[in-house]
């Protein structure tokens, strides 16, 4: 079985998020992932907890399957001779360390494509490599707040984060298909070329809708909870049970339907406070009372049999343990299981299934588990490896 990547060498000075998210899924489709780890440390992502079998940090589990541990410390000169090495057989370089940390090493583009023209090097950072905010540290959720997520997220009185790192996804989505594109792009031309990824275009990008909601200064969408914020009724209801059904409804053709065989009234179909969906919007808590009026006297079972019924939108708000249990992914043999320090542990397959390989799905490496076979690969012998140990070089 070929995959695409298979043969291309990846080298991450990496740590956190968004830069183990991308190539992770380079190594998804072949990649060999050098992920370069400082020595007794590593990625510090490593302890943000051990809720894995008291072992494995939960972040880590996510983003490191199927690469090689190397450590270095690159401090020292032996180690940044070492990493130059293996750059000069490498495909892709990607890093996220601090602001101008890897240029100050000589690890940036312009000095590393003096020696490996086809070297691609993808530089992911908060702000990007120039601008006024270009030193600044960031972080996820700080992102979120400079991109203006927070302010359309969360209830009217408090704005909210959402519940996984979005802008560190963002980030290593668009680094990801950045690099697939120089790849495809260095095909053509034979040479390798840099990448600048931002996390604030990233998520900003990511944000287009209420961006343009409130073009030209006009009001920006209202902070709604798990409704919509411009769609009315889409959102969580409350069955006569205690249960939440969610519910989206899309047009005028589904309203009226919903009012006739859901709700069990048919003149609230043409009511004139709810006639089309800015009015349902513009009066939506009265809508709101309505609608939980009716489910009072169901339970949330019979109101999502009356929504599929009818063909109308709805889901279950699954918590962790039901997403686990999800019947759809079971269904779909979406899991699969990956070694790891804490033993055998499932791992969500990626979600673009092809017909022609399946992706690769091996072990998350211990910290520094490859240094003697990645070192001995670059003409180290034993005897110097040992050496580098002692001198705490790796």
């Amino acid at each position: 079985m070929t995959r695409p990547l298979d043969g291309i060498t990846v080298v991450a000075l990496e740590h956190a998020i968004a830069a183990p998210f991308c190539t992770r899924q380079l190594a998804d489709l072949g990649a060999r992932v050098i992920k370069v780890e400082r020595p007794g440390v590593g990625d510090f992502a490593r302890s943000y907890d051990h809720r894995i079998r008291g072992e494995l940090c939960s972040h880590f589990a996510w983003t490191n399957r199927s690469k090689e541990s190397l450590t270095l410390d690159l401090k020292q000169p032996e180690a940044r001779e070492a990493l130059l090495k293996l750059l000069d057989g490498a495909d892709v370089l990607v890093q996220n360390l601090a602001p101008g940390a890897a240029a100050r090493m000589g690890f940036d583009h312009a000095s590393l494509s003096a020696r490996n023209p086809r070297l691609i090097v993808c530089d992911i950072s908060g702000y990007g490599e120039d601008g006024p905010y270009r030193e600044q540290k960031a972080y996820d959720l700080l992102i979120q707040s400079e991109a203006g997520l927070l302010s359309v997220t969360g209830t009217p009185e408090d704005p909210s984060k959402t519940g996984n790192s979005i802008a560190d996804i963002a980030a290593g989505m668009y680094a990801f298909t950045s690099i697939m594109a120089a790849l495809l792009l260095r095909g053509r031309t034979g040479v390798g070329s840099r990448i600048d990824v931002s996390m604030l275009e990233a998520l900003t990008e990511w944000m287009g809708f209420p961006l343009y909601y409130a073009f030209d200064g006009a009001e920006p969408p209202a902070r709604t909870g798990a409704s919509h914020a411009s769609i009315y009724p889409y959102g969580p209801f409350k069955a006569g049970d205690g249960g939440v059904v969610m519910l989206g409804l899309q047009n005028e053709r589904e309203w009226k339907v919903f009012c006739e065989q859901v709700l069990g009234d048919p003149a609230l179909a043409t009511d004139a406070r709810f006639a089309s969906n800015p009015l349902r919007n513009e009066n939506r808590a009265i809508l709101r009372a309505l609608i939980e009026e009716a489910f009072a006297t169901l339970d949330s079972a019979q109101v999502l049999e009356r929504l599929d019924k009818v063909g109308i939108a709805r889901a279950k708000m699954n918590t962790m343990a039901e997403l686990w249990a999800h019947p759809q992914l079971a269904a779909r043999d979406a899991w699969a299981q990956v070694g790891s320090p804490a033993g055998p542990i499932p791992a969500l397959r990626p979600p673009g299934r092809s017909s022609a390989f399946d992706a690769r799905m091996d072990p998350i490496p211990r910290l520094g588990e490859h240094t003697d076979s990645i070192l001995g690969e670059l003409g180290l012998s034993a005897a110097d490896i040992d050496r580098m140990r002692q001198a705490a070089v790796i």
